[in-house]
């Protein structure tokens, strides 16, 4: 967990100058948070994050020269420290699966409140996953598939996984934690994707708080 008390370093990437100039103020009004830099696409976002090393990565998805999910991609192929928390303005974004897949923490609507948007970018900073309740219901409502509604039970190596992957652990650390293989923790993921009806581990996590697995 991290220290409540320290400043939460960020950087935000869209195309949109006014919403960047909106985050910016928004946080630069609030204690704890310091806008390191601002860009308008991915390109310029990567090579931003990667000079910066910011906590957090405020990542709009769709711009012109350089979108998020191909930004976010390289950021995690590159090893970069930043969490990434998408900004979307639609919860049916066809873009929000895919961003996760690439290695992004979380996401949340662009109308969000300040106060949620606050203690997103904070979870996030922490490496917990950052899910806004209505792209929650969203993803729920979009992953389930019939075979889901037979909820097959998870073993508790699944539920302790599930856990970690909530808690934005990677599946290296996992397997540390665990004191299994990295195979194995793929094995894992594969399975209880299969009984919760999802593709992606941000799905598994929002049918697992959705349905009472994770409390």
């Amino acid at each position: 967990m991290a220290d409540p008390q320290r400043t939460i370093t960020l950087i935000v990437v869209d195309d949109h100058p006014v919403v960047r100039d909106g985050l910016r103020g928004m946080f630069d009004s609030a204690p704890g948070f310091e806008v390191l830099g601002e860009a308008a696409d991915g390109v310029a976002g990567v090579d931003l994050a990667t000079r910066l090393d910011p906590d957090v990565v405020l990542m709009d998805l769709r711009m012109p020269g350089g979108g998020g999910v191909d930004a976010i991609a390289e950021l995690t192929r590159r090893g970069a420290r930043s969490k990434v928390l998408v900004l979307t303005t639609y919860d049916t974004d066809s873009d929000t699966l895919p961003a996760i897949e690439a290695g992004a923490t979380g996401y949340l609507l662009k109308d969000a409140p300040r106060e949620e948007l606050f203690t997103a970018v904070r979870a996030a900073a922490d490496g917990r996953t950052v899910l806004s309740p209505a792209v929650a219901s969203r993803l729920v409502s979009r992953v389930r598939t019939p075979a889901a509604a037979r909820e097959e039970p998870l073993s508790a190596r699944e539920r302790e996984v599930l856990a970690l992957v909530a808690k934005g652990t990677p599946n290296r650390g996992i397997a540390a934690e665990l004191f299994i293989s990295e195979a194995t923790v793929k094995t894992h993921l594969t399975h209880l994707y299969a009984k919760l009806g999802v593709k992606d581990r941000a799905a598994a996590v929002a049918v697992a708080y959705d349905r009472g697995i994770l409390g």
